[in-house]
């Protein structure tokens, strides 16, 4: 018996986990933080051996039970050990999926993730290789020098970000980096299932008026600062320079971002967002934000919605100012 996540959840973990291991190459591969062992199957799936650890010695049990159970049992070897323990210069390579709950739930500083972050580098800096798979929001200060971050993003909802260090393809047709003001980084954002990547090309996203159509990008494009590079692929600018919206006369289809053709731009006021909603006869919202303070239920609420047609509602600001946009999902080009 498999013990693991089941349906769609398990499907997706298991792309984003093929996904990153295909890029590993295949030998002797140490994977000290294995839980019930998702990375490791796919790691073993691609041609790697992999010897896996878990401080809690039922967490190992279940992950040798997974093993077996999906005839990779020859391939992998799972025992009790903490990872701060464990040698990583006898391997090829190292992979490490750091815990991030605590007693008090999930925790977004790694200082706090288990093994703690200089516990992660240390190990890393006794490897010959190393992937690490961290959580999307992990400061840029925290990414080591030299690594590249692969934010990864899965039918538009961002998973994970593979830190790669020591790795023969970081940066792989990706020549800029991004400095964080400690180091350099190299940034890539890749769609799954499809498998596009983006890298930076250099673009430098101009602002303007909000134009026809009003573009979401990915938030894997996002996350690794690439917006810049969306805009320049759907010949856009950037309303507020500060805001990671899109906005453009060009009707580009992209997998890169959500184009949404725009009715109305108005200066956000509640009294005037309600009496237009309703000269239109719009009774069904989505409302998205993005530099907004406004709590989306409560804004729901008071709108009142009456009426057969439906809007997208954006909440941003626009130069600073804050401002909405009523639009409605745009067309394939």
């Amino acid at each position: 018996m498999y013990f693991t996540p089941h349906g769609l959840e398990q499907a997706t973990r298991r792309e984003v986990a093929d996904h990153r291991a295909r890029r590993v190459v295949p030998g002797h591969v140490a994977d000290v933080c294995c839980g019930i062992g998702g990375d490791f199957l796919a790691l073993a799936r691609t041609g790697c051996t992999v010897d896996a650890f878990d401080t809690d010695p039922l967490t190992a049990a279940v992950a040798r039970a997974n093993a077996d159970a999906l005839g990779l049992g020859d391939k992998v070897t799972v025992r009790t050990a903490d990872a701060a323990t464990i040698d990583p210069s006898g391997y090829d390579a190292l992979f490490a999926d750091p815990a991030r709950r605590t007693s008090r739930g999930r925790t977004f500083d790694p200082m706090s993730y288990s093994p703690p972050w200089p516990t992660v580098l240390d190990l890393v800096a006794r490897a010959k290789t190393a992937c690490l798979k961290v959580a999307p929001g992990i400061p840029y200060e925290y990414i080591p020098d030299g690594a590249e971050a692969e934010w990864v993003s899965y039918k538009g909802e961002v998973k994970e970000v593979a830190l790669w260090i020591n790795d023969g393809r970081a940066g792989e047709g990706n020549g800029l980096t991004e400095n964080d003001g400690e180091g350099r980084i190299h940034r890539r954002a890749t769609l799954l299932p499809g498998g596009q990547t983006l890298t930076p090309t250099g673009a430098q996203a101009t602002t303007g008026p909000v134009a026809r159509y009003v573009y979401e990008p990915d938030g894997a494009a996002i996350r690794a600062h690439l917006v810049a590079e969306v805009a320049d692929l759907v010949q856009g600018h950037l309303p507020d320079p500060m805001i990671a919206y899109i906005t453009s006369d060009a009707a580009v289809d992209t997998p890169w971002a959500s184009r949404y053709e725009v009715h109305t731009t108005l200066p956000f006021s509640l009294k005037r967002l309600r009496a237009t909603l309703r000269e239109r006869e719009i009774g069904n919202v989505v409302i998205k934000k993005r530099g907004s303070a406004i709590d989306i239920t409560r804004l729901h609420n008071d709108l009142r919605l009456s009426g057969d047609k439906s809007a997208v509602i954006i909440l941003t600001r626009i130069m600073d100012k804050p401002s909405v946009l009523i639009c409605t999902p745009s067309r394939p080009a």
